[in-house]
Parts: structure tokens; sequence; C-alpha cells
């Protein structure tokens, strides 16, 4: 008797424990590995691993067991009560997005939210206040204090290409764009071409600087492209051929805040969190980093060098032809490729922001094109 209460004890135990670790997500329409793992806080890896019988193309209202990672790691006590002690305060300017704030405090984005829970709901608007961690301030402090002097710096003057950006210029000087904007009031609104910058940076990067040869960032002549590469690599079409140098970073950034809009309704015209068409959820998520592309899907479509599918990267533009159109009339962002399957994220008229793939028939039925605006 003793030895059969030991057994049920045991797997009592075991049952509590799986339960613990895990929690069950039911899948509901538009629902895919990569935005389960979104919602949840966890790697899509990490989901497979959990159910290796699930199929690839996830079945209505099956059932998916999600890996708890509170349950797993347990954050110290100590630490949460430092956060909560005399936060600092943020204001909110124009244009300003959680990534920018989050590298201008050093901390992460879910950092901020777990600070401020109204983010996750409402997002961010002009003139509000947000709780910076006070950790951040702490972390700033102590770098401060440790260091035995200044870094000197040198002052380069840098003149603006066309169709550079604000980050990559940056980026290029390792600052981040709040002191390019600082170091040259007169490119808050706009980055006028031609613009003289006047860049406080390191010795190092002055050096590189002076020795690096100008990328060309737009070609005013898309013919003399065509005699350089074969057609299909280049789109040409009544327009200007020009590809945005870019990094690895801002690849994923531009993909994180594309697909932080998962969930947000369709809205013909719209190119807010208030409600996105497929172009202007691109417009929108682009020009977050002083990217601007043209208005509609079709003009899209001429931007950048033409890819072809087995090609495909993060970042790229997909297009398709839909309802028996003639021309290109939804575009989406390409968030993941594998085995020849690309994932992509857009804003559908039945689903809102949300992640399809060219596996499913409707979508592989109207592929027309892949288009990489970033070029690294």
């Amino acid at each position: 008797m003793i030895f059969r209460l030991i057994v049920v004890l045991f797997f009592f135990s075991i049952s509590a424990f799986s339960q613990d670790n895990f929690i069950k997500h039911t899948v509901s329409k538009g629902d895919n590995i990569y935005a389960i793992a979104k919602q949840y806080g966890v790697k899509p890896k990490a989901i497979i691993e959990a159910n290796p019988n699930a199929p690839k193309i996830l079945k209505l209202n099956s059932v998916l067991l999600i890996p708890n990672n509170n349950a797993v790691v347990a954050k110290p006590a100590v630490v949460q009560e430092i956060n909560a002690v005399n936060p600092s305060v943020h204001t909110i300017v124009a244009k300003e997005t959680l990534w920018g704030i989050s590298k201008k405090y050093n901390v992460s984005v879910d950092d901020l939210k777990k600070s401020n829970p109204i983010l996750v709901s409402d997002g961010l608007k002009i003139g509000q206040q947000i709780n910076i961690p006070s950790i951040a301030v702490e972390v700033v402090a102590e770098n401060v204090n440790t260091e035995s002097a200044p870094i000197p710096q040198v002052e380069v003057v840098r003149e603006v290409l066309p169709k550079e950006t604000k980050f990559a210029i940056a980026k290029e000087f390792g600052i981040t764009v709040a002191e390019l904007e600082k170091q040259n009031p007169g490119i808050k609104k706009k980055l006028p071409l031609g613009y003289q910058l006047k860049i406080l940076t390191s010795p190092e990067k002055a050096a590189a600087f002076q020795t690096a040869k100008p990328i060309a960032a737009v070609t005013e002549n898309p013919e003399k492209i065509v005699t350089e590469t074969t057609n299909d690599s280049v789109v040409k079409k009544d327009s200007t051929v020009f590809v945005f140098t870019s990094t690895p970073e801002l690849i994923d950034q531009l993909v994180f805040k594309a697909t932080d809009n998962i969930g947000v309704r369709y809205r013909s015209g719209g190119t807010t969190n208030a409600g996105f068409d497929c172009s202007g959820l691109m417009c929108s998520t682009f020009g977050n980093f002083d990217i601007k592309l043209p208005r509609t899907s079709h003009e899209q479509s001429r931007v950048g060098l033409k890819v072809e599918p087995e090609q495909a990267q993060k970042g790229d533009l997909i297009f398709f032809k839909t309802n028996g159109r003639r021309q290109i009339n939804h575009v989406g962002m390409v968030v993941e490729v594998l085995e020849g399957e690309i994932k992509f994220v857009h804003a559908s008229t039945h689903g809102g922001v949300m992640i399809s793939s060219t596996k499913e028939p409707y979508y592989q039925r109207n592929f027309s094109q892949v288009n990489r605006i970033l070029q690294q």
C-alpha cells in the first residue's frame, strides 16, 4: 500500500513539474511558430523542440506546448527592487521608438515594457512620460566613474550622399541618431542632400572615414547597371534604381519593428498602429529608420534590386499579384527563410498585420518577385 502511494505521488510530482514548465496554446487562425514565439517571448526553436510531432503548417485548434520561461528562470528580488526605486522619467517626442529609447538609456526594450505595461497595448504617444528602469542610470554612472580619462575625439566633416540615412551615418561613426542630430541641429526634420555634417568621433573612426571609399547609395542611370549585371537582377521599370547601405543590426531592428505590429487591424490607406494597409506598414517600418519608400506596393516593387526567391533574406520586400490583377498590388517583408519557405510579415485585408508563408497555396499561386532594399 505504501509502495503504491509513493508511486502515485511520484507521477503526480512529474505531472505538476511538466505543467509548471509548459504553457498550453491553442492554435487560432493566422498563427504560426514565429508569431507564437514572439507572443510568449521564446525562441521558435524552443517551441519546435517542445512539440517534435507538430506539423510544419499548424492545424487550427491544435494544442502546442510553450516553454514557460518564468518557471525556469526566477528573477532576483534584489534586481526588481532596484528597478522599482527612483526610476528615471523620459518624455516621448516625435518619431521616437522604443528601440531608440532603449539604446539611449542602455536598457532592453523588454525592460522598458515591463516598467511601462501600458506600452504593450497603447504604444508610444507624443508627450507621454515613461519610466526608465533606474538600473540604466547606475550602469551609465558606473561607466563614467571607472574611466580614468575622457576619450579624445576629433571632428570630421562628412557630406550627405544621395539616399543615405541618419541611422547609417550614425552607425558609421559609432554614435546614436540623437547624438548626430544634437551635433547637427539642421538635420532634425530631414537630411538634406549635400549637407555638410560636423561629427565628433574617435580618432580610429575618423581615420577609417578618411581612408574608406564612398559607397554609391543611388544610381541615376538604371541602364548603366544593366550593362554590368544581368537583366533579372535589377528593377528598373521607369524609375531610379537605388539600394540603401545597411547592417545586420538595422535589418534585425526593421524586422522587429514590423512584427511588433502583429495584431493591428487592416485599414485601407493606414500608416499607423491604428490600422495599416500593406504598403503603409512598409512605409511606416522603414520610415522609423529614415528610409523613405514610395506609398503604393506597385511603386515599391520598382525600388531596389530584384533577387531570385532562393536568394531571399530577412528585410527583403516580397510582392504579389492578388485577386487576378495583372500588376503588383500586395507587399510584405521577409522575416525568415527556411528550406525554400519564405515567411513574411504583412497587413492582410482579412487578418490585419500577421505572418504568412509562401508555402500557403494562396501566396504560392500569387507570388510575383522579391526586391532587396538594404544591401550589407
